[in-house]
């Protein structure tokens, strides 16, 4: 399938009813975690991401480290107002990092997320964020006082919405009776099923949109990834769905995803997300790529629409119990709440 458009209607996001269309771009993989980084092709597509009617990009300070911002930055400048205002900008705050390393700490202290939000201004070179996340939550700060700050931010007009990460319900509940939280972000795939646990339905209740990352499974459900080629910098070479003792039976998952595509006429990819879209209506998911290639394939899973019966078929074929290993290692869980 070629991809010429994301067709399918606008979704709103959040309480503020701000319109994206129903795949965004994940931009982390441009700059760090995913082997080395190139810029040039990057920026060329994002240029190709707005061709397409992507409308949400995201974003975050710990991303290479301010290089992420920076380059989005830079598009964002390179295009002008016009090409400003036909973007929603999501960033994060919260994972405090050092340079070259993976581990990190957490901070969501008021102080600290005024300073990190002006950083983050200044790397976007733009007047507000339009959808600004708490990244990971610190339990030594309560959610009423991040969020009476963020709601600060909002009044200042530094923020227009504000959105949590890797939540619990709880969180999301008490976050919400302070400020509308207009997104909640976390992992959620055919072989990432935790959001439907209660995260999904509370979302649906409040109005509340979910932004799913690593929709592709970190490209794994695509069927294209050579685990023993991955780069030395690639985090995946420490993720344990990733691990010699569990990558084999996983690929025998995303082969059976590979013949249901094949039947349907589309790439796993495609697959994968049309699942999404189908299965929860107010899902935003976010494929992260830095080629264009890959970027129209997954822009096209907009125009394949599965039947409750093929969501059927795929929610059985992955079921959770099937899946080998953790979804992330040991560092990787540092401020992610659970339930």
């Amino acid at each position: 399938m070629n991809a010429v458009s994301v067709s399918s209607p606008l979704r709103s996001l959040g309480p503020l009813r701000v319109p994206v269309a129903p795949i965004g771009l994940g931009c982390m993989g441009m700059s760090e975690f995913y082997g080395p980084s190139d810029d040039a092709e990057s920026l060329a597509t994002l240029a190709r991401a707005l061709e397409l009617g992507v409308t949400l990009f995201d974003t975050a300070d710990t991303y290479g480290h301010g290089a992420n911002e920076r380059l989005l930055g830079r598009f964002i400048a390179e295009g002008g107002a016009a090409r400003r205002a036909r973007m929603v900008i999501a960033t994060k705050f919260g994972i405090v990092r050092e340079p070259g390393r993976y581990e990190r700490r957490i901070d969501n202290s008021p102080a600290y997320l005024r300073a990190a939000c002006e950083a983050s201004l200044q790397r976007l070179g733009v007047e507000a964020i339009d959808l600004y996340f708490c990244h990971r939550r610190d339990p030594a700060v309560p959610v009423e006082d991040m969020m009476g700050a963020l709601a600060a931010l909002v009044q200042a007009g530094k923020v227009r919405q504000v959105g949590l990460s890797e939540v619990s319900v709880d969180t999301l509940r008490r976050a919400h009776a302070v400020h509308p939280v207009a997104a909640v972000q976390s992992e959620y795939s055919l072989w990432s099923r935790e959001p439907e646990q209660g995260m999904l339905a509370a979302c649906a209740e409040l109005g509340t949109r979910f932004v799913a990352y690593a929709p592709l499974g970190r490209s794994f459900l695509t069927g294209t990834t050579d685990v023993a080629a991955l780069a030395d910098n690639d985090f995946r070479k420490h993720n344990p769905r990733f691990a010699a003792e569990a990558v084999e039976r996983n690929r025998q998952l995303v082969e059976a995803l590979a013949r249901f595509a094949e039947a349907r006429g589309a790439s796993s990819a495609q697959i994968a997300l049309a699942w999404l879209l189908a299965k929860q209506p107010h899902v935003i998911p976010i494929p992260g790529t830095r080629r264009i290639r890959w970027l129209e394939q997954n822009m096209a899973a907009a125009r394949i629409a599965l039947d409750a019966d093929e969501v059927a078929q795929l929610d059985a074929l992955f079921a959770p119990e099937q899946v080998v290993g953790a979804r992330y290692p040991e560092a990787g869980w540092v401020g992610v709440e659970r339930g």
